[in-house]
């Protein structure tokens, strides 16, 4: 438990006025990653604590005096060029996957640094983002790690085909829902570890 970083990132959110919900939208994260930051339960790696100085306005040093240790928690990410696709997922994902830790991004490129520094058990991918189609994602960041598990959210089932030559584990329409989440992580190609709790 880092009561030190805990104690700052509180402060310094209830200086500018913040409140949880505000800062975990701006974050890309849910409000329960925010309190678990901040009553010392998890801590943000180096991406996150980057992002984090920029919505509280310091400087990102004045925050990386941190530890960091992800434990046995899984890491998942979703990755969207609309703010409001990930807005609605989060919460569903951490519904289903209540002990993973779930990160957000517009910017594929943002994804894979995250990837690069941390596992990435599951990617679930948008195939439309602007210039980035998420299929070359997916294999950039099976590149990073080859057992990622890559699940594709699209609004287009034209992309089905196409989307299994990339070697996913899945390709869900949207919009997600618990229950078809449910069904996705029955059929992982690499399952999560047994201390991963699913709801």
């Amino acid at each position: 438990m880092n009561t030190l970083f805990a104690e700052r990132l509180k402060k310094l959110r209830m200086e500018r006025n913040i409140s949880q919900a505000q800062l975990a939208e701006q974050m890309f994260v849910t409000q329960s990653t925010v309190a678990r930051w901040e009553n010392g339960s998890r801590l943000p790696d180096a991406i996150m604590i980057s992002r984090l100085s920029g919505c509280l306005g310091v400087n990102v040093s004045s925050l990386l005096s941190a530890a960091f240790d992800s434990g046995n928690a899984p890491n998942i990410i979703i990755v969207d060029d609309m703010k409001a696709a990930i807005s609605a997922s989060l919460p569903i994902l951490e519904e289903v996957i209540p002990s993973a830790t779930i990160m957000g991004f517009t910017r594929p490129s943002e994804a894979v640094e995250y990837a690069k520094a941390n596992r990435v058990a599951i990617a679930f991918l948008d195939i439309e983002m602007g210039k980035v189609s998420g299929l070359d994602l997916c294999r950039t960041l099976l590149q990073v790690n080859p057992r990622t598990n890559v699940v594709f959210l699209t609004a287009y089932s034209e992309y089905a085909l196409e989307a299994w030559d990339t070697e996913a584990s899945g390709y869900l329409l949207k919009p997600i829902t618990p229950e078809s989440i449910r069904t996705q992580l029955r059929n992982l190609r690499y399952p999560l570890f047994s201390g991963s709790t699913v709801r």
